[in-house]
């Protein structure tokens, strides 16, 4: 860009806001950045006039809705090499090495890895975070985490309460963190801000979950996919099947899989429990194509949650997130058309809606990982927790829209909620705050 010459007059701090706005102007309209400087007016020489002029031309809407635009200008500093592949066949990539740690290296985990992966070494490990303490992981690291497999034994965060933002409605979930890192790229994936891994990581000790699950209390909500997909290694884990024989004895509490696979082989070898729930994250195919790459097809999930209904279990299903774009509304509802067609509305526990958020670093790491992304041509205003957003009037748009889908066609036993919304917004949105797994 020429913006040092052109406003040389401008301290660093301005430059900098200058080559945000028009590093994203180009991007959403397709243009060169030298475009973007050219057509800012011969008028506009004062910075006030100058990012003022680019700030109504990156976020029309919100700039018409007079929403405050700001804390989203940070450097522009792009590596063309951080762009993730994204040549590769939809199977799960084998590991070229398996790590294990000495205490597992007896398992059955570990042989069944070994089988599965006849051509990755093994190599005996003291332990996983001994063994990786003194490396810096970075997104070069990230995009090629599923290179290495942990075997591990975990020995503290068994779960945890789902972190909510700052000032949302708690969901009251607990996250059993059976595994970190997942061989799925989806764009907006959390997971890849928190590049502190240098592979996939699994847990050997699946037992000492049990005794670490049988404390907690009757009512509570525990579901794994919050650091990992609950399903994608199932066939080497064999985690499900286990999951639901134990749970089975105990029914006040309540265990959903959360997965945007349809790999539930190992679900459907074992006679379903009451209280197991089977989730997938839904999104249109478009959507889909564009940003959830190398997870299976919609027509793939809804066909494997449609079979473990039949087989008996409950099912949820996770709007989450919507990605705002133009004509939005007509591709959703179909989507939701779609997914009673498909799923017997008696079967399903709960259905929650959440939108495109994220933080400032994790927009950074998107748009380096995915260059060619077109959901940060969106207009994300920071919100009060931090995170961009899209502005709280299209949030409502959505919702509202989406809960009068929903409730079009969903039993009276199906709750309806949203993740990661203020009680005002619930409240608005015709949402109800309070309920019961």
């Amino acid at each position: 860009m020429d913006i040092p010459e052109k406003f040389s007059s401008f301290g660093a701090n301005k430059r900098q806001e200058i080559t945000r706005l028009v590093f994203e102007i180009a991007k959403r309209e397709r243009l060169m950045p030298v475009e973007v400087l050219d057509r800012i007016p011969a008028d506009c020489r004062a910075f006030a006039a100058v990012k003022a002029y680019l700030v109504a031309r990156r976020f029309p809407e919100a700039v018409r809705r007079q929403e405050k635009v700001s804390g989203s200008f940070s450097a522009v500093e792009i590596d063309p090499a951080s762009a993730m592949p994204l040549d590769r066949g939809e199977n799960v990539p084998a590991p070229g090495m398996i790590y294990a740690e000495a205490s597992v290296k007896d398992s059955p985990l570990v042989r069944r890895a070994v089988q599965k992966y006849p051509r990755a070494g093994l190599t005996l490990i003291g332990d996983y975070k001994t063994y990786t303490g003194r490396e810096e992981f970075d997104i070069h690291a990230y995009n090629r985490r599923t290179r290495d497999l942990f075997i591990i034994q975990e020995q503290y965060d068994h779960f945890k309460p789902c972190p909510c933002s700052p000032g949302v409605v708690p969901c009251g979930y607990h996250n059993a963190n059976l595994g970190f890192g997942c061989p799925f790229e989806c764009t907006y994936c959390f997971l890849q801000s928190y590049a502190n891994a240098p592979g996939i990581v699994i847990p050997e000790n699946l037992d000492d979950f049990f005794r670490v699950f049988n404390d907690s209390r009757d009512g509570v909500r525990l579901g794994s996919g919050e650091t990992t997909d609950s399903l994608v290694f199932d066939d080497l884990t064999g985690f499900s099947g286990r999951i639901v024989e134990h749970f089975r004895a105990f029914p006040g509490r309540v265990f959903e899989f959360k997965t945007k696979s349809d790999n539930v082989a190992g679900l459907l070898d074992v006679k379903a429990a009451s209280n197991i729930v089977v989730g997938w994250s839904l999104n249109p195919q478009k959507v889909i194509d564009a940003n959830e790459h190398f997870t299976a097809s919609l027509a793939r999930r809804l066909a494997a949650a449609a079979r473990c209904a039949a087989h008996g279990y409950r099912t949820a299903f996770h709007f989450d997130p919507v990605i705002y774009f133009p004509g939005w509304e007509a591709v959703y509802e179909g989507l939701v058309k779609r997914l009673f067609e498909a799923v017997p509305s008696e079967s399903i526990a709960w259905i929650s809606v959440g939108t495109l958020r994220m933080t400032p670093s994790q927009k950074k790491v998107i748009e380096n990982r995915f260059p060619e992304n077109t959901i940060l041509d969106a207009e994300l205003l920071m919100g009060a927790d931090g995170k961009l957003r899209y502005a709280p009037a299209e949030r409502l748009e959505i919702y509202r829209a989406m809960l009068a889908w929903i409730r079009r066609q969903a039993a009276a036993s199906t709750h309806v909620y949203l993740c990661m919304e203020t009680a005002s917004m619930w409240h608005d949105a015709g949402a109800r705050v309070n309920w019961q797994a």
